[in-house]
Formats: structure tokens, C-alpha cells, sequence
């Protein structure tokens, strides 16, 4: 129900930053978390972090120490702060709504498009 839509995807040399958007109209009233999943080609979709809606905060391994989730509630919006990117980072980079306690069919499994960012060596 709650759509969510990616942003800020590109094309950068390794070592620099992006700043990924996924806006979600809805889903801070709906009482929604939002996770990041990125799918490198020819390879499975992986986890990448997690903003629950009590505020709590994961990461992947992978990204622990350059990447930053965050959020603004009163635009709908969800960052991921990308920075010293690799080459390995390179991936459709997704957004995901998600539901706590209490269950809200609403907020339960609802992806983006995703928006492609590439990092050269």
C-alpha cells in the first residue's frame, strides 16, 4: 500500500560518495520501517541496513563504518549515505517499507524500482 520510490543513484570513481533518497508518502503515519537491499548483476539481492520505526538501527557487515541510514519523518523520507564506495558496491540499490509490532499490513513488504549506482576503479 505505502509505494516507495528510490533517488540519487549514479556513476562515481571509487572513494567518493552518494547520497541515496527513497520517499515514501505515508510511511512515517502508517507506523513503517524502511530497509536497503542492493543486487549487484548476476548475483543474489543482499541486505545492506535497516531503519526500524522505533529509530533502531542495523548494517551489513559489508558496509558497517561507510554507510549511514537516516531519516526524515516529516517528508517521508529515508537516506543512505554512501560514502568510500568500492567497485563491490556497485548494485541496484532498493528500497523496502517494512512492519513491527504491531503487524501493519500496510507497511509489509512494499519495494521501489531501485536507482543503479556504479563505482569505477
Amino acid at each position: 500500500q505505502v509505494q516507495p520510490m528510490e533517488s540519487g543513484g549514479g556513476s562515481v570513481q571509487a572513494g567518493e560518495s552518494l547520497r541515496l533518497s527513497c520517499t515514501a508518502p505515508g510511511f512515517t503515519r502508517a507506523g513503517c520501517g524502511m530497509e536497503w537491499y542492493r543486487q549487484a548483476a548476476g548475483k543474489q539481492r543482499e541486505w545492506v541496513s535497516s531503519l526500524a520505526f522505533d529509530s533502531t538501527i542495523r548494517y551489513a557487515n559489508s558496509v558497517k563504518g561507510r554507510f549511514t541510514i537516516s531519516k526524515d519523518s516529516a517528508n517521508d523520507t529515508v537516506y543512505l549515505q554512501m560514502n568510500s564506495l568500492k567497485p563491490e558496491d556497485t548494485a541496484m540499490y532498493s528500497c523496502q517499507t517494512t512492519s513491527g509490532v504491531p503487524y501493519s499490513r500496510v507497511c509489509d513488504g512494499n519495494w521501489g524500482q531501485g536507482t543503479q549506482v556504479t563505482v569505477s576503479s
